[in-house]
């Protein structure tokens, strides 16, 4: 009986024994699985709903999300929350954090340097020009002025086949991206028709759209056929503007064809594949931080949208033209400043 009972309790310590040994295997295991890279997207006051500029942040964040990263996105809903909104990303161990838009330039800058083992990139801002120039962020920069002068050569072709007299633009603020925007394209229009006035205004705002739709009916007043939006959502006022008036209106970053005929086509500035390379060269330890990432027609970075049923066909062809001629480095003196 005495041997019995201490071959069960043998039983029982071995299974005891193998039991925890089990368990710390799982646990070891489940330790040593790798942890989802992360990514932070903070979006500047437009909000992500502006059709435009942060919504195409955020779907190059929903593209990198497909291959494994965990995405976080923070709206901000003033300028005074760009820093916290930064830092909240950094504080959470973000393997990068991405800032849109030039108006975080100086949030981007502190918070950067207050975390300098983290990694960000941040949209439209020159990080050779930041303040502290912090080496762990990169810079996601455009040749805007590349998809200006197409739509703006657009514009100026269809004022000189229809007789008119006028091109007009509003932008949000007189930023370097905005006005590289409307450099090119008043230069387009030019190329296109030397006779063409241009007309050009700044809503002093990226969200109220009453503010740019006055603007824009201003310069339709003065004869503007062709209106184009720089402005994000604000901007959509542009739009609703050229509807009211029967006028062509273009729109900007993201296509915006889909809001009706009226807009002609759509000055197209690819946010999402650059948020997404950062994103996935972040993943990679691919990242040049310290640096800025140049995407211009050479690369697919801008472009134009689909046209409008009302465009002629010869306008379509000599856009596709320039910017076959633009992609070959072949069309030169594009402007980034607006006088």
């Amino acid at each position: 009986m005495r041997k019995r009972v201490l071959a069960l309790t043998t039983v029982a310590v071995v299974t005891v024994l193998l039991a925890s040994l089990f368990a710390a295997l799982r646990g070891s295991s489940a330790s040593a699985a790798p942890k989802a890279f992360g990514a932070c997207l903070v979006t500047d006051i437009g909000g992500l709903n502006d059709k435009s500029f942060n919504h195409l942040a955020y779907v190059g964040m929903l593209a990198a999300q497909k291959i494994g990263v965990k995405g976080r996105v923070i709206q901000s809903k003033s300028g005074a929350e760009y820093i916290p909104n930064l830092s909240s990303c950094a504080k959470s161990g973000a393997g990068i954090t991405i800032g849109v838009g030039f108006l975080m330039t100086d949030a981007m800058d502190a918070v950067a340097t207050a975390f300098p083992k983290s990694k960000f990139a941040i949209v439209d801002v020159d990080v050779t020009t930041m303040k502290h120039k912090p080496k762990n962020v990169q810079g996601l920069l455009f040749k805007e002025q590349e998809a200006g002068y197409l739509v703006g050569y657009a514009a100026g072709l269809y004022v000189k086949a229809t007789g008119g007299t006028a091109v007009g633009s509003v932008g949000g603020l007189k930023i370097p991206p905005v006005d590289r925007y409307i450099a090119g394209y008043q230069f387009g229009a030019k190329k296109a028709d030397p006779g063409v006035k241009v007309l050009n205004d700044y809503s002093q705002d990226f969200v109220v759209q009453s503010k740019c739709k006055e603007k824009a009916l201003n310069q339709i007043q003065q004869g503007s056929t062709v209106e184009f939006q720089v402005a994000g959502q604000c901007g959509l006022g542009v739009l609703d503007a050229a509807h009211e008036k029967n006028v062509f209106g273009i729109g900007v970053d993201a296509d915006q064809g889909y809001l009706g005929s009226w807009v002609m086509t759509s000055a197209l500035k690819k946010v999402d594949v650059a948020v997404h390379s950062a994103i996935v060269a972040g993943k990679n330890g691919t990242l040049k931080v310290g640096k800025n990432v140049t995407f211009g027609a050479n690369v697919n970075g801008v472009g134009y949208g689909k046209w409008s049923p009302k465009v002629s066909a010869a306008i379509k062809a000599a856009v596709a033209t320039q910017f076959k001629l633009l992609k070959a480095g072949k069309i030169s003196g594009i402007p980034t400043t607006v006088k």
